[in-house]
Formats: C-alpha cells, structure tokens, sequence
C-alpha cells in the first residue's frame, strides 16, 4: 500500500490540463480531449441523464479509487451516489460507481481496451460502456464476478445498445462521430 500511496501523492500533483491513473504500479497520463470526443461525451450523456435514478449524479472528473487493489481510473463519465460526492476531495471509492462511461484514446486506445478492462471489475464496477470512435463501435462489458466481466455487447455506430439497470434504456448512437 506504501507504493500506491506514493504514485498516488504523484498523481495528485501534475499540472493543469492532464488527467492521470493508477494501473499495474504505474502512473498512466492523458492529455485534454480533441472536440468530437467532447461533443461524443455530450451525446452520450444528455441520454444517460434523462435516464438515471435521481440519487446518482454524474461527474465528469472524478477518480474512482480502489486502494485494496492498487488502482485509480478517472473515467470520461461515471454515475455516482449523492451521498459519495459529498465531500471536498476528488476520489471516492470505485465500488460506488453504477457505471464507467470511457471515450476510447486515440493516442493510446491500449488503456481503455486491456487497461480499464481488466481494471473496472476488479475494482468492482458493474458496467463499462466502450465508446470507439476510430472504429465506430460501442461496446458493453457487464456481470463482473470481481475479476473480469462476464458478458460483453459490441454494436456499430447508428446501433442501438441495451443499457441495463439501474438506467434501463437504449443508447441511441446514431449521433456519435467517428475521427476520420
């Protein structure tokens, strides 16, 4: 636990404008986000909001922490409880999280696919939405048994995907944009 203490206290202290996680003993840095991964964000979450329970809330920046197994992700987009954002720090326990939303990198896309695959359902996250705009599909990993996950939906984009509960919708994707 020292040692993530240590790349913690690292990667709490980088400048503005860089985003950073913890996995497998080491610090993963990311630059800020091109406009179609923003406008593909907002897309996804104006469906996401008009859908989700009223006690979770979505943050856009908040580090999920799961000091037990050494990791800390910031994804592009979690729902989160009211009562775990009540606080004046930046990280809350990652089990709390009902979903990670993540906009795949196109400058290191190894991170959202084996990375945060293998991380999220360890850290005990019940819902990964894979957005790829280089490929133009969007991927669902569910039913994690604290390992990995069990179930995984891959659809094109202008596909619908099944978001189960607690949001209980389809994504419509026909509005998101690929990069080329």
């Amino acid at each position: 636990m020292l040692h993530f203490a240590l790349l913690e206290e690292a990667r709490r202290s980088l400048p503005q404008g860089f985003k950073a996680e913890i996995s497998g003993g080491i610090i993963v840095m990311m630059v800020s986000r091109s406009g179609i991964h923003q406008r593909n964000l907002l897309i996804v979450r104006r469906q996401f909001d008009a859908h989700a329970p009223r006690d979770l809330l979505p943050s856009e920046n908040t580090d999920l922490v799961s000091p037990k197994v050494g990791k800390s992700r910031n994804p592009d987009l979690t729902y989160l409880p009211d009562s775990v954002l009540e606080t004046s720090d930046n990280q809350v326990p990652a089990e709390t999280a009902a979903i990670a939303v993540e906009l795949v990198s196109p400058s290191n896309p190894e991170n959202d696919w084996v990375g945060k695959v293998r991380d999220y359902p360890l850290m005990g996250i019940p819902l990964y939405l894979l957005i790829d705009a280089r490929q133009k599909t969007v991927t669902l990993f569910s039913r994690p048994d604290g390992t990995r996950y069990h179930r995984r939906e891959d659809v094109e984009f202008g596909e619908g995907i099944r978001i189960p509960e607690p949001f209980g919708f389809d994504l419509d994707t026909s509005g998101l944009l690929p990069y080329s």
